[in-house]
């Protein structure tokens, strides 16, 4: 009696619809780059599967190497899949070839039908390493002992060659990606664009902080860029009553070296925040920004010693 064909066991038609869907996966994928890419040719007027920028046919790089990845594994299930079910063809044309010279010699009896074997674990992880019988390692023995530990001439294991092949295929997209398409940065470049980065990102920091600044946590700023800024608003604002050299007015002298409510940094700050109102001087707190106020107290510093024309008598306690 003939022995049942391999391809009627529900575990072989699994396989195959599972090689189905695979294929459909990878469609879909496909398409679905294909789609990004011919937006992008219509928007950049480049070809398709180009890359720009930071961008990969419009998707991020993490999204495509994602997407690049999954169908990397799906051709490897597919490739697994099919070595498998060819094993299992070659295993069913054996068992077809031994029937047929068994009854070719005129044998009487027929051996009874297998039995469906039962998933083992075992078995897959032998064949998965492609491992030889115990019976059959004297074939495989190069003569080497070495303490009682045989050399053996193993073949490498399939997982092993596959994860190989797999990095010559990485190792010639990384070629391609970074030295040939130049559509990805070396390190020299990655590292001139991440100081390009924090540049901008410090200089929204200081931006941010400068506005957070106060009395007490004031610096005294020499950047020709705040004084600048300081002197402009000065001669449009301050002028009126300090003069438009500082040398005093209806208010002091801010060339000279006395001060009637401090002189330091941060005296001047808060003089110019809060004000004096019973003396004239008013808050500026509401009209300049903490950054402003900061700019204005630093050119008021740099002041000192300029020695204007016709300067106000000093006024106030000689600063130390």
């Amino acid at each position: 009696m003939a022995q049942p064909s391999s391809l009627s066991q529900p575990f072989v038609w699994i396989m195959i619809g599972v090689i189905v869907l695979l294929l459909i996966v990878i469609r879909s994928l496909a398409a679905i780059l294909l789609k990004a890419a011919r937006n992008n040719e219509h928007k950049a007027g480049i070809l398709p599967l180009a890359v720009t920028g930071p961008m990969i046919n419009g998707l991020s790089d993490t999204a495509f190497y994602m997407i690049v990845s999954v169908i990397g594994v799906e051709i490897l299930v597919i490739l697994y899949l099919l070595y498998n079910i060819n094993s299992l063809l070659k295993s069913e044309s054996a068992k077809a070839a031994s029937a047929a010279a068994a009854s070719a010699i005129g044998a009487s009896a027929t051996a009874p039908a297998a039995s469906k074997p039962a998933f083992s674990f075992s078995a897959w992880w032998t064949r998965l390493n492609r491992f030889k019988p115990i019976v059959e390692e004297a074939d495989l023995d190069l003569g080497h002992d070495y303490d009682g530990i045989r050399e053996l001439d193993n073949k490498l294991p399939p997982w092993w060659k596959y994860g190989f092949y797999a990095t010559m295929v990485f190792a010639a997209i990384y070629l391609w990606r970074y030295h040939v398409s130049h559509t990805a940065p070396l390190q020299d470049e990655e590292y001139t664009i991440a100081v390009s980065e924090a540049a901008i990102q410090k200089e929204a920091y200081l931006k941010k902080s400068a506005n957070s600044v106060d009395e007490t946590t004031v610096k005294l700023l020499t950047a020709p860029s705040d004084l600048g800024a300081g002197k402009s608003i000065f001669e449009t604002t301050c002028f009126a009553c300090h003069g438009k050299n500082g040398e005093g007015g209806v208010g002091p002298n801010l060339t000279d070296a006395y001060w009637l409510h401090g002189g330091s940094i941060n005296d001047v700050f808060k003089t110019i925040k809060y004000g004096w109102p019973e003396k004239g001087m008013k808050s500026w707190k509401d009209d300049f920004s903490p950054s402003q106020i900061a700019q204005i107290a630093s050119y008021v510093k740099s002041l000192t010693g300029s020695n204007p024309p016709n300067p106000k008598p000093p006024q106030g306690i000689l600063a130390k």
